[in-house]
């Protein structure tokens, strides 16, 4: 228990890296500043009257490479020295001339005064290369001839060059960016080839990034994980390449005749292509390249492709070469004689023909490491490094290959996944380690708590924190808010929901209107592939986010999801989610939104769509356990501390535990501490649960609400389904006590012993751990509610599911009340039970339950009459303090008042009186507890009026009479009166002002 309180999140959370931030990573070095020197003539033959700058950019702008980078000229060694001196240059073009010592003069120049500046030389007469190409061999600050062919696409290449030898190093290790290596030492064929073999790698690659359904910016990323080019010269300088890089190789292209031991040798390329064939862990494309064509057959005998150097389509031959041998095409299947049997454009019809072709056709591919050189060109590098090291020849049984591509796939895609918000896909529906987006735009308050608890729970290793349970979160599917609009917009909605004030008549018009085909066709795929009962939840905007949280306004529903008819199904999944768009206009909605001061045209709705935890059990489907917990308690007992929290929980669907029904509650730091006796116990014990009926296949969520396919059930029933094993205890009539258990007769109570006192499961732990966390993450103490599924899921043990998140926010000035300073024939109320913090002004009415005439039998007629008296104080825009017997909020009539928000929006300061035989057990609903404190309500309880805590009941009959029921009253002060919470003592008062 210690090392929990101990823990920090900044310790232990490990964000994994996605592939969008390994891109952002890759190519740091951009050359974004070029130096050009050339003589006056020079310039004017290169920049040809200004259309210089205009062709760069257009070439950058073909290849969709979007930071060209600026040229500045210079015609004199003096202007070189006086610019190098005032601004930052990313490479320096030097172009020959006439003088051909200059150049070489001011590369020593350059290079002394700034020797980390990369500098090419551009060769202006073909005369002139030898003589260069010798210069640069003495000249270590040379870092490549170039030759000026009259084309600008040259500049684009020379730029290339230079950023991808300069960050080779970095994106192989970081992202696993693969390498062309090219060995040419001919300056003026390398000068035309090079910005040929560039374009081609970057169209092709763009090609392959637009067909990915991703947004703008990820784009721009993955563009930079496009191969690199490397160019050497020399048979040395090429096997330290292979050396280096031989993991990230993807092709090499290579001339046959260059320097080898420092002489020319004959055969050099075709020995390097060897090397590379026997010393690669697996195969790669080879090209060799010559003027002699002649040594076509050569290339044949070590099968690598041959290029004409001569040819003249050696654009088209490169982009044919790159296009069916690097994996930028389509992958075409072939049988085992060649044939082509299918073709797949994308990942997905990959993934669908691999399970599909025959094993002959996998074999004729893994032979060749097609699939892998295909997968490494579309940026699948995860999934083709765990393919490489299987061999064909190492497997008897060659159809456990197809096994072990499909496997990986499924592992790779769901690790890559984890914890990320990621675009539809009916095949990845069920899984819970990332959130589904099934349309455009925010998912709303909700939603996003959801995707950011998913988040941190796959980047913390929870297991080794808390062994002995799974923590999870249902599979999780998100409506953006996009959705919401255009189905207003394309309805023509706005009027109706915006105007008409019957709500009745709001549900039928949304209930007429058609959803978009786009996501009806989600819907329709998302019912076929989910086939427990649905979770449908609201997300507005607002709801509980960190700066004005709202709670249980909008409406969710519970649907079976087991007509035997899809489209049954698939209708009833519409209709909730048009019922969630219209519960934004719902009477309880607006009057929230006018208590707040917002307008409801601010508001937009995602939906969430998750399967519900639990189990059917005889025609019943729930969760073993449901439960709230919440980071602050406002009602601490005994040794524990308001920063302790508290949980409730619940046998079946958490109805009764937000709704603020019987349920047990319990501080997760002391679990086992107890003040009730045993009588409480019993009397207090859940004594039924809600499931779903499936045998409620059909139902009307128009005319029974959120409530259609729900319903109440005896607690023996549970008993009989074999759930309340570890969730109840038994009472001895004989011994006045009670056992842990049900293996003896007698009465049962849910007081979940097993659990929190002798550790079946890990409850109270994961939550002190998670509301520690959470808190942390968020800044504020938070409200978590969640799901236990108690039976062996994942190594064995059972799962706690994550269902919702939400922060508890106060902002009020602190206050401190100090009792001796107190002049208590001034007080009205003096609660040390008072939840809340600062001082409330301007208020002097009261609204109180007749304690004379109170019928804990007719509480449904006192919230009636309340709701009367609130509207009076909707129409003058004034507030109140609400005082009544037992629990606000409750659904259960016997234990307290049944008021919902919206019959008392206006109450500013709340107060609950115990009564003999009336007590008070501090259990509020959660929806209901959450809307007192966002809005900084006060919530004062007096547990009996004749303790040290009171209300003067004789004072408030002594006020001006302003209306009265047959249960409720409400007076008028003549004074305004002074409202105190002290949040840390838990301390209020309210005073009166009688001058």
């Amino acid at each position: 228990m210690d090392n929990l309180e101990n823990i920090s999140i900044s310790a232990i959370y490990k964000r994994r890296k996605t592939d969008r931030d390994i891109f952002q990573e890759l190519m740091p070095n951009k050359v974004k500043e070029v130096l050009l020197f050339a003589t006056l003539y020079d310039s004017y033959a290169i920049e040809r009257e200004g259309q210089f700058s205009d062709k760069i950019f257009g070439e950058y702008l073909q290849l969709n490479l979007y930071a060209a980078p600026r040229f500045t000229s210079v015609n004199t060694q003096e202007d070189v020295a006086k610019i190098l001196n005032t601004r930052h240059f990313d490479l320096v073009i030097i172009m020959a001339g006439v003088d051909k010592e200059l150049p070489l003069k001011i590369v020593d120049e350059i290079n002394a005064a700034k020797p980390r500046i990369p500098i090419l030389l551009l060769v202006n007469n073909n005369s002139d290369v030898r003589f260069f190409k010798i210069a640069a061999t003495k000249i270590p600050a040379i870092d490549r001839v170039f030759v000026w062919n009259g084309n600008s696409n040259v500049f684009l290449a020379m730029i290339k060059y230079i950023e991808d030898k300069k960050n080779v190093a970095k994106d192989t290790r970081l992202g696993g960016v693969r390498i062309i290596l090219l060995v040419e030492d001919s300056i003026k064929y390398y000068s035309r080839y090079l910005p040929l073999l560039f374009a081609s790698v970057m169209t092709q690659t763009q090609a392959l990034v637009s067909d990915e359904s991703t947004d703008e910016l990820h784009k721009i990323f993955k563009y930079r994980a496009r191969p690199k080019v490397l160019l050497v010269s020399t048979y040395e300088d090429a096997l330290q390449v292979i050396h280096e890089y031989k993991e990230y190789l993807l092709c090499v292209i290579s001339d046959v005749k260059f320097a080898r031991n420092g002489v020319n040798d004959e055969d050099a390329g075709i020995e390097l292509l060897k090397f590379v064939k026997h010393n690669l862990r697996y195969p790669i494309p080879l090209l060799l390249q010559s003027h002699d064509v002649s040594n076509s057959i050569r290339a044949d005998e070590i099968k690598a492709g041959f290029i004409n150097k001569n040819s003249d389509s050696l654009s088209h031959d490169i982009n044919d070469f790159i296009n069916s041998n690097l994996g930028f095409g389509d992958f075409v299947f072939r049988n085992g004689e060649g044939v082509q049997i299918g073709v797949a454009r994308n990942l997905h019809e990959f993934e669908e023909l691999i399970r599909q072709i025959p094993v002959e056709s996998i074999v004729y591919h893994g032979r060749s490491n097609d699939f892998s050189t295909w997968l490494v060109a579309r940026g699948e590098i995860n999934i083709a490094e765990r393919l490489i090291p299987y061999k064909i020849e190492e497997f008897e049984d060659p159809s456990k290959i197809r096994d072990i591509c499909l496997s990986v796939f499924a592992d790779v895609h769901e690790k890559r996944n984890r914890g990320r918000i990621i675009n539809f896909d009916p095949t990845l529906v069920n899984g819970n380690r990332y959130v589904v987006r099934m349309g455009r735009g925010s998912l709303g308050g909700k939603g996003r708590g959801l995707a950011f608890m998913c988040n941190m729970m796959e980047n913390i290793d929870m297991k080794t924190l808390i062994p002995g349970i799974n923590i999870r979160m249902p599979a999780t599917a998100i409506i953006g808010a996009i959705e919401f609009d255009k189905f207003l917009e394309a309805n023509d909605l706005y009027n109706v929901a915006y105007h008409q004030t019957d709500f009745k008549k709001v549900n039928e018009a949304f209930l007429n209107a058609s959803l978009s085909s786009t996501l009806k066709e989600r819907l329709l795929e998302y019912v076929r592939q989910v086939k427990q009962p649905l979770a449908v939840r609201s997300s507005g905007l607002f709801e509980d986010s960190l700066l004005r949280p709202f709670s249980g306004v909008y409406s969710t529903f519970l649907i079976p999801n087991n007509h035997p008819d899809e489209n049954v199904r698939f209708e009833q999944l519409r209709t909730a989610v048009k019922l969630v768009y219209a519960s934004v206009f719902s009477d309880d909605a607006r009057a929230y939104f006018n208590a707040i001061n917002y307008k409801i045209e601010e508001e937009k709705m995602a939906v969430i769509l998750q399967p519900v935890v639990g189990h059917e059990h005889n025609k019943k489907f729930y969760s073993d356990i449901s439960g709230v917990a919440q980071s602050y308690n406002y009602y601490p007992y005994s040794h524990m501390q308001p920063d302790d929290g508290f949980a409730v929980i619940a046998v079946g669907l958490g109805q009764a535990v937000v709704g603020g029904e019987k349920a047990f509650r319990f501080c997760p730091k002391y679990p086992a501490l107890n003040n009730n006796s045993v009588q409480d116990q019993i009397r207090d014990s859940q004594r039924d649960f809600y499931a779903i009926d499936m045998t409620h296949n059909s139902f009307d969520l128009t005319m029974e609400g959120e409530m259609a396919a729900i319903r109440k059930y005896k607690m023996v029933e549970a008993e009989k389904d074999g759930v309340l094993d570890h969730c109840a205890s038994t009472y001895s009539i004989e011994n006045d006590y009670i056992t842990p258990g049900i293996g003896t007769r007698g009465p049962r109570v849910i007081n979940f012993a097993n659990i929190l006192e002798y550790q079946h499961v890990p409850l109270a732990d994961t939550l002190m751990l998670l509301m520690k966390l959470f808190k942390q993450a968020m800044g504020s103490p938070v409200e978590m509610e969640y799901a236990i599924d108690l039976s062996n899921g994942e190594n064995g043990w059972p799962t706690f599911y994550l269902l919702q998140l939400k922060p508890l926010i106060r902002r009020e000035d602190d206050v401190e009340i100090e009792l001796g300073l107190l002049d208590n024939s001034k007080l009205l109320l003096l609660s040390n039970r008072g939840m809340g913090n600062g001082k409330i002004a301007g208020i002097s009415d009261v609204v109180y339950v007749d304690i004379q005439n109170f019928d804990r039998t007719k509480t449904r007629e006192i919230a009636n009459e309340i709701a009367e008296v609130n509207k009076s104080f909707t129409a003058s825009n004034q507030q109140y303090v609400l005082i009544g017997p037992g629990r606000w909020g409750t659904r259960d009539e016997y234990t307290g008042i049944p008021v919902n928000w919206a019959h008392i929006n206006n109450a500013k300061v709340i107060v609950e009186i115990g009564l003999p035989n009336y007590p008070l057990d501090a259990s509020l609903g959660s929806h209901f507890f959450h809307n007192v404190t966002s809005m900084n309500v006060g919530y004062f309880s007096i547990p009996d009026i004749n303790s040290s805590d009171f209300v003067k009941l004789d004072i408030l009959e002594k006020q001006e009479l302003i209306w009265q029921g047959k249960y409720v009253k409400h007076v008028r002060f003549k004074n305004e009166l002074e409202i105190l919470m002290d949040g840390r003592k838990r301390m209020a008062v309210i005073r009166i002002d009688e001058s």
